[in-house]
């Protein structure tokens, strides 16, 4: 029963009881009393207290800017003031007085790479059994658990993420051993004592999903369903089922017992939770997109998604994005009919096109996994630009996170999120020299006091010394 109804039925019974004794007349029946409605569940508990660390009005001019939606400017200028881009344009943007100007000449400046798909914090460095928060390996479907329940704000992979890839926000999501594995959380980031602190103000939550071989393998294994893809199709549609139910009870406005899990999936249901679904093969993917259409939700983006090029136009039409990897595959056999052309191709069919990592590593090194793609396409004829493979990395993953009116891009009035990189960022030489994160200046290479350290870090040997 919902908290609050049980006690005010409580409550009504015993005043009637006692007007019966006072009066000796009979009151008036329940159904001349207006029906009491059900509480409302809080739908954010856990609220962001996300603030901006202090900036400054800043400036950086002559440099090549790429604004992130597929524009290009030559010897552009880029204003920050407010955490908030205030100007970008041409040469001959104007610049206000007694601000920092930095000079861009032979440079390069973007969006803040965005990472729709990490386990940073849920899988931490150092990785080691006590570490392991990603998969709550105990039901094929949890998804009342969050992922950002788990999140260590001290995990080192944070700054590396920022400094060596200029990683300004990314999507933490439980891992893939369950068909619903639970919510995901969209972070900033930058360095906090809470998870809060790091939450990016207003990011709808994601329900991450899973296809194909892990569930059937986790839990087959057990002796129990699922066991087979049919067996994944069966638990998935059995628990949607459910959930519709209960979110007709409760847009009914009838009263529920709480259910964490089916909270959760009523979300979804009503559009206000994303879903994000791991998922290697193209015909399990096409079949998750009818489960969809049954079910009345969207899928929000494929991740991994090696077969995405098999249906690419299907993707297209239906507005779903496609998180990919350059390169991983064969790893297992849902992995194995991959094509290094993949995301050239899935671009070229008009779909939603996000390069992501799934890896603590891979994190630092996204600009470079994106090139090795439009590498792949040059070698069949499909040259992308470099501006436009930027969206790749920053407007299409906001797009999909849910974000993309405030982040992803070099907009006025936009989240200052600015990577400055030290020459073409699809260069393997190329790294970040300077990142900031809503115009505050978080790492600066030329300076060893903008080098974020981990508190985890700080008295370990060799970690996180600054010369």
């Amino acid at each position: 029963m919902i908290k609050g109804v049980k006690g005010s039925l409580l409550a009504a019974v015993s005043l009637a009881l006692v007007g019966c004794a006072a009066t000796g007349k009979d009151t008036a029946s329940a159904s001349d009393k207006p029906a009491e409605k059900p509480a409302k569940f809080n739908k954010d508990p856990y609220p962001s207290t996300y603030k901006p660390y202090p900036g400054q009005v800043t400036a950086v001019r002559n440099v090549t800017i790429f604004d992130g939606e597929g524009g290009r400017i030559e010897n552009g200028t880029v204003l920050l003031a407010e955490g908030k881009v205030e100007a970008i344009g041409g040469p001959d943007t104007p610049i206000p007085a007694d601000i920092a100007v930095f000079d861009g000449t032979g440079k390069f400046l973007t969006p803040g790479v965005i990472d729709i798909h990490s386990h940073l914090g849920d899988y931490p460095s150092p990785s080691v059994d006590a570490h392991s928060d990603g998969n709550e390996a105990t039901s094929p479907t949890t998804p009342e658990v969050w992922s950002e329940h788990s999140v260590w704000p001290q995990d080192p992979g944070f700054s590396r993420a920022l400094a060596n890839g200029g990683v300004t926000s990314l999507q933490i999501l439980p891992g893939s051993a369950n068909l619903m594995g639970g919510r995901s959380i969209t972070l900033k980031n930058v360095p906090s004592r809470t998870v809060q602190g790091m939450k990016f103000p207003g990011a709808p939550y994601g329900l991450k999903m899973a296809c194909g071989e892990n569930p059937k393998r986790v839990y087959g294994g057990k002796g129990r369903a699922p066991s087979t893809r049919m067996g994944n199709f069966a638990v998935n549609r059995a628990t949607w089922a459910k959930a519709a139910a209960y979110k007709k009870k409760m847009d009914d406005g009838k009263a529920v017992d709480r259910d964490l899990a089916m909270e959760t999936l009523a979300g979804v249901l009503a559009g206000e939770i994303l879903v994000h679904n791991h998922c290697y093969r193209a015909d399990e993917m096409a079949l998750v997109i009818d489960m969809s259409k049954e079910f009345g939700y969207k899928v929000s983006t494929f991740h991994h998604a090696v077969e995405s090029y098999k249906i690419a136009d299907i993707l297209a039409k239906e507005g779903i994005c496609s998180a990919m990897w350059a390169d991983w595959w064969g790893f297992k056999m849902e992995a194995y009919d991959s094509v290094p052309e993949n995301i050239p191709l899935v671009y070229k069919a008009g779909a939603c096109t996000i390069v992501h990592s799934d890896d603590a590593n891979q994190i630092q090194r996204l600009n470079q996994e994106a090139a090795k793609a439009r590498a792949a396409g040059r070698r069949i004829g499909i040259d992308v630009s470099d501006e436009v493979a930027w969206t790749w990395l920053s407007y299409n993953p906001a797009k999909a996170l849910g974000i993309a009116d405030r982040t992803g891009s070099l907009k006025p009035g936009k989240m200052a999120d600015v990577v400055l990189w030290n020459g073409n960022p699809f260069s393997a030489y190329t790294r970040p020299e300077k990142v900031w994160i809503d115009g505050a200046l978080m790492f600066d290479a030329m300076d060893p006091k903008r080098r974020p350290v981990s508190d985890f870090e700080l008295g370990q040997p060799g970690e996180g010394d600054v010369k």
